[in-house]
């Protein structure tokens, strides 16, 4: 069994997709193709709704990609070949997308009911993952209260600035990396749990600040690299830096 992953965004194009399905395929017999050495290959299509919407409405891009799914091929772009079927023998399908709305497309029925259709839920209460792992890691015994009292609350700080980002700064076609799921959470705390003990119990504090207002600062940073820094343009990281500044206020006073 062989596997290919393809990743759509706006720019992928019915040619750019027919191209990489071809380059994977060998010559069998008359118009038949097929993965080499006579295995079975998956072809796992990442972000599958995400292709051009045109003006009539339509997604040529996953037009060719259900002709390939329900056809077993599509038409032969070489020039002494052009308009002739190619059978593309031996191929197995994967499809992958955020949930429509909100900005993101949906895909045709037509692709779709070729589909087996898993649903996957966001788990119901995030905190409980995140925040056993911050008690373990930031030790009540070893800390001050008032480092506790801060610690304690990252978790509830961190998810409610995701729900809060994801809700609001939304995928376009132009921005189809505007993508926040729960990467985005394991990457703040990684980066939070980085710090090292002795930085932390340091009597001083770096540069004489208090260990307690250094984690916040932390956690700040950490929001800022993981969610500022994917945005392109200076009125939507405003808008998230607008949000850490509010909600670290309302967590850690």
């Amino acid at each position: 069994m062989l596997f290919k992953r393809v990743n759509f965004s706006s720019a992928t194009s019915p040619q750019s997709f027919q191209t990489t399905v071809e380059v994977e395929c060998d010559f069998k017999v008359g118009k038949d193709f097929a993965p080499p050495n006579n295995k079975n290959m998956t072809l796992f299509i990442d972000d599958i709704n995400m292709p051009l919407v045109n003006a009539w409405g339509d997604q040529i891009t996953l037009e060719i990609t259900r002709q390939l799914v329900e056809d077993g091929g599509f038409y032969n772009l070489a020039k002494d070949l052009i308009g002739s079927f190619k059978n593309i023998r031996n191929l197995q399908f994967i499809g992958a997308m955020n949930h429509p709305g909100g900005g993101r497309n949906d895909i045709p029925n037509r692709l779709k009911r070729h589909f087996f259709t898993f649903n996957m839920i966001l788990p119901q209460s995030i905190e409980v993952i995140y925040g056993p792992i911050i008690k373990h890691m930031f030790q009540a015994k070893r800390y001050s209260d008032e480092f506790n009292r801060v610690s304690d609350q990252l978790p509830y700080a961190t998810i409610k600035l995701w729900n809060k980002v994801k809700d609001t700064i939304l995928p376009t076609p132009s921005k189809f990396h505007y993508v926040f799921n729960m990467r985005e959470l394991s990457r703040i705390f990684k980066g939070i749990l980085n710090v090292r003990r002795e930085v932390l119990n340091s009597s001083s504090g770096i540069a004489g600040v208090k260990s307690q207002l250094f984690l916040v600062a932390l956690w700040k940073h950490e929001c800022e690299r993981v969610f500022v820094d994917k945005l392109t343009n200076n009125k939507d990281k405003d808008i998230v830096k607008g949000y850490i500044n509010e909600i670290s206020l309302e967590a850690f006073s």
